[in-house]
């Protein structure tokens, strides 16, 4: 993912006039035909169209998130130069309409997360260049609790960052099937099947490949 700070960010750093907005990315599935439904929120009041870097191109993308207490809190996010796979979780505001018709009213499983560090300059509440991808993962659960009458609850997402998808196995086969459907004329695997039953003859003894029958 791309960090690197714009000229404008990096001069506001230096003369300490910064301060720091979090805007969490969603994008779920609807339960019918599982096209995508996208969901801003941040950490501040009202509707804002920030400025983000797209962790997918490395592109400046505009976004709009809405600001109304949804985003209780984010946990630390370490930011890593390795392959580490990174458990982030996020709590909502359960009392929030817009937060229950997101999770309750489509598939959330497996969504995707992106969260990003906007940073604006504390005079003139400027954006100061485009937020910053912290982390781009996918939502592991969602945990809705039941709270008494009158409590406050949160909604609470585990989110696994991208890299995991690194940890999985291949469930496809080494057959000539499989081969060929990358390319239709590739005959490596073309024998796999029938490979193991022929015989060769080494020495005096004859056997399978890997039967344990050859001579001294």
């Amino acid at each position: 993912m791309t960090r690197s700070l714009s000229e404008q960010a990096y001069n506001a750093l230096r003369a300490h006039s910064l301060v720091s907005r979090d805007f969490l990315w969603l994008q779920v599935r609807t339960i019918a035909d599982g096209s995508p439904v996208y969901d801003g929120m941040w950490s501040d009041i009202g509707p804002f169209d920030a400025q983000v870097i797209d962790p997918d191109t490395g592109g400046i993308v505009t976004r709009t998130y809405i600001g109304s207490s949804t985003l209780v809190k984010i946990s630390d996010i370490a930011l890593v130069s390795d392959l580490t796979v990174q458990t982030v979780t996020i709590e909502l505001a359960q009392c929030s309409g817009r937060v229950n018709d997101l999770l309750r009213s489509y598939d959330a499983k497996q969504g995707v997360v992106q969260i990003h560090r906007g940073l604006f300059d504390e005079v003139s509440r400027e954006q100061a260049g485009p937020a910053i991808p912290r982390f781009y993962g996918f939502i592991d659960l969602v945990e809705i609790p039941t709270v008494k009458e009158n409590e406050f609850g949160t909604v609470k997402l585990t989110c696994t960052s991208h890299t995991q998808e690194l940890t999985r196995s291949s469930s496809d086969t080494r057959s000539d099937a499989s081969q060929r459907l990358r390319e239709a004329t590739d005959n490596f695997y073309q024998d796999v099947a029938t490979v193991g039953d022929r015989q060769h003859f080494w020495g005096r003894a004859n056997g399978t490949v890997g039967g344990g029958s050859g001579g001294k």
